[in-house]
């Protein structure tokens, strides 16, 4: 199977890549099939043999997915969603939903037990000033 993929050359940490197709089980930096772009990372630089890598792709050719993204930059491909990408935002999304839900619920019960004890912070006072107003007639009434 044909693959296109990048072709490191360039000095260390100075990178720069060729786009080239080739077998796919070559090695990366091995002998291409066929030389069809440039790529330099550090400037964005992006040079495409548009005409070349349309008659890859026709012959079946596979991008990388660093390719397959430059080449929907250059629009040679129409920008596609894997599988991959969305049962995984699907899986987020669910997560997101769930903690939503959780945090939903822990407010509500905190709001709840905060209800609670107000209450029972009012029962306590009520039963405080009427023990305080009882209290006083029963002194009135020893005295007499």
């Amino acid at each position: 199977m044909i693959k296109l993929r990048l072709k490191r050359f360039g000095k260390k940490r100075e990178a720069s890549f060729r786009l080239v197709a080739t077998n796919s089980t070559s090695r990366r930096d091995g002998r291409p099939l066929e030389e069809l772009g440039f790529y330099n990372p550090r400037t964005k630089e992006t040079r495409l043999d548009t005409e070349a890598i349309r008659t890859r792709l026709s012959q079946g050719a596979q991008p990388t997915d660093t390719v397959r993204y430059l080449l929907e930059k250059g629009g040679l491909i129409e920008k596609t969603i894997r599988p991959a990408e969305t049962v995984g935002k699907l899986k987020q999304a669910t997560a997101r939903e769930a903690a939503a839900a959780e945090a939903k619920k822990a407010e509500a019960a905190a709001k709840a037990a905060a209800e609670a004890a107000a209450a029972e912070a009012k029962a306590a006072a009520e039963a405080a000033a009427a023990e305080a107003a009882a209290a006083p007639a029963e002194d009135a009434a020893a005295e007499a």
